[in-house]
């Protein structure tokens, strides 16, 4: 988990949390496991339902929370621009996330922002995408359809994004300040970074001009993420983060993770 991003937002970064805090709708069994507990019952062998794989500041994170912020990542073009996300990064970026939202919570600061301002987000995010099926994403037609394609919900959409946006808020209040990110830059990551990785997977990039707002934001979370793992450390140190299952979320941001 090489940024915030894979953190936060990276971090933002939204599983059990955005469910409590939002009412977004409890995340769908996958058919694989519902078909393997229908005939695990039937045998009369244990069902194995969910099961945790962490324990983050006393609130517990389950695979099924694993799996529906894997489901959700496809709200985030830009950072699987390289290709699907995988359950360890899922899974490394829910506990991030739920760490992030629990200092934004103790200090008192809002975890969501305005409907109308999640709207602008969504659309700015909407201007970023190229897969939207036969339609233009800035579309209603090609919204409905890249939704439904990755079974996901006008509600689930809009909660996360209020929430991402409430994180991205925080984490400039905290971390970003002083750090300046050249038009250069920005060009840099574009032609070396995003265009390859999109054009890999048969992808068409969109120009600089309507994704230079959202690697800007990219480029940040890299600059910031040495400050957060001083307090990444020191979180687990403390105890706060007990990881049960071997393998999930065990790289911290500045020893592990290739996405954004």
């Amino acid at each position: 988990m090489k940024t915030l991003g894979a953190v936060c937002l990276m971090a933002m970064l939204f599983a059990p949390v955005m469910r409590a805090q939002t009412g977004a709708p409890a995340p769908r069994a996958p058919q694989s496991a519902a078909s393997a507990d229908r005939h695990g019952a039937a045998s009369g062998r244990p069902v194995v339902l969910d099961r945790v794989i962490a324990i983050v500041n006393g609130q517990v994170l389950l695979q099924s929370d694993v799996d529906e912020e894997r489901r959700l990542s496809a709200l985030e073009p830009l950072r699987n621009s390289g290709g699907p996300e995988t359950m360890d990064e899922a899974a490394r970026h829910l506990i991030l996330r739920t760490l992030v939202l629990e200092q934004m919570k103790e200090q008192d600061q809002p975890t969501t922002v305005s409907q109308k301002w999640t709207q602008r987000g969504l659309a700015e995010l909407r201007g970023t995408m190229t897969q939207c099926g036969p339609y233009p994403c800035t579309s209603q037609e090609g919204w409905a359809y890249f939704l439904k394609q990755h079974g996901l919900t006008e509600g689930e959409a809009e909660a996360r994004w209020s929430q991402r946006m409430a994180i991205e808020r925080f984490i400039d209040l905290r971390f970003r300040a002083g750090i300046h990110i050249t038009r250069e830059e920005i060009a840099t990551y574009y032609r070396q970074k995003l265009t390859p990785a999109m054009e890999k997977h048969g992808q068409h990039p969109p120009p600089l001009d309507e994704v230079k707002g959202r690697i800007r934001q990219l480029l940040l979370e890299q600059h910031v993420n040495s400050m957060i793992g001083e307090w990444l450390r020191s979180l687990k140190a403390e105890g706060s983060v007990q990881i049960l299952v071997p393998g999930y979320g065990q790289s911290t941001p500045e020893s592990g993770d290739s996405r954004e």
